[in-house]
């Protein structure tokens, strides 16, 4: 098995990819908007992605949160708020809060479940910082580091009561940032003792099975690397000082924080800890140059993977109880004024 998480290029799977997945037996797959067209065909897809490497638990994935990004919307497929919606309800009511997000979440997995994805890249456990670039903004769940704990696990618990395992990124905090990573590469100029904020909701939701990098440079800790091509952040900050064990993923090797051939940065964030490469655009040649310069993956990896997906299921149908969750989600976002 290829330690990779490649993307599809359509809603169905062309000859080409087909006959490259069978062989290259990546860890797992991406979904985007150009996968999801409907109902009945995404389904179709996850279903021929499990036929080819023959095992049901197949770390299918997507990026699903809620507000700004969600692969699944509406007509098709529900709505969901962003983070910022359980942060303001959070400062009337924390109880309420932490209920509406496991019910949102449980609603969200109960979907991806019948849907045949089984990992969503949820929730961000970024600390929201004055001057934070707005691709973060309204996606974290807050400025206090143990808030933003407490509604990620209620999140990620919500997520595994629907059969969905979730992913806690983007270690070791992506809230300083005040550019797009997505575009240029971030410089967070701050002291470890500052830096403690960022990583608390990590080190208390540590035991989660899957967790992501950033591709941010903090100079206190490694001034030449950023983080997910840092040995040193991966080996004394996300495995020591957060304590994560699970499954460590890179946010997306395209990225254009980082430079490089994609094979060249898969090879290096491999080479610095990072267990799983994720790549998301569906490129042959670049996904055949990570095979090229990637290990198969070793049994340890493989064994955190299975872990990782031991509770998830696939579903024959969206059960009548998600829209009774979302109910419940909405009647106690409307106690701080909050809608969908």
């Amino acid at each position: 098995m290829i330690p990779a998480i490649f993307g599809c290029s359509g809603p169905t799977l062309t000859a080409d990819e087909r006959a490259f997945f069978r062989d290259a037996d990546p860890a797992g797959y991406i979904l985007f908007g150009r996968n999801c067209v409907d109902p009945e065909q995404l389904r179709a897809l996850t279903d021929d992605l499990r036929t080819i490497h023959g095992r049901d638990r197949l770390l299918v994935s997507i990026d699903q949160e809620g507000g700004r990004v969600a692969r699944l919307r509406p007509p098709h497929w529900s709505l969901y708020p962003a983070g910022e919606a359980f942060d303001r309800l959070y400062s009337v009511a924390p109880a309420s809060a932490i209920e509406a997000a496991r019910a949102s979440a449980k609603a969200m997995a109960l979907e991806l479940s019948a849907m045949g994805i089984t990992v969503t890249f949820h929730p961000p456990l970024d600390v929201r910082q004055p001057g934070t670039t707005d691709a973060i903004g309204d996606r974290s769940l807050g400025s206090d580091p143990m808030q933003v704990a407490a509604i990620g696990r209620a999140t990620l618990d919500g997520l595994a009561a629907g059969g969905v395992a979730g992913c806690i990124k983007h270690m070791p905090g992506h809230g300083r940032a005040t550019v797009d990573s997505h575009k240029t590469m971030p410089r967070v100029e701050a002291s470890a003792e500052e830096l403690e904020t960022d990583l608390a909701p990590f080190r208390a939701l540590n035991s989660a099975g899957i967790g992501m990098t950033a591709h941010l440079l903090y100079p206190v800790w490694d001034a030449d690397h950023p983080a997910t091509l840092s040995p040193t952040i991966i080996r004394d900050i996300i495995r020591g000082e957060i304590g994560f064990d699970g499954l460590l993923l890179t946010d997306d090797i395209d990225m254009q924080a980082l430079e490089g051939t994609i094979p060249e940065r898969s090879a290096q964030a491999h080479a610095a800890g990072c267990e799983i490469i994720l790549n998301c655009w569906a490129k042959m040649d670049d996904m055949q140059g990570i095979c090229a310069v990637l290990p198969a993956m070793p049994d340890a990896v493989a064994a955190k993977l299975d872990a990782a997906l031991e509770h998830t299921r696939i579903a024959p149908a969206i059960p009548a109880e998600q829209p009774e969750l979302l109910a419940k989600r909405d009647a106690l976002l409307a106690l701080a004024g909050e809608a969908a």
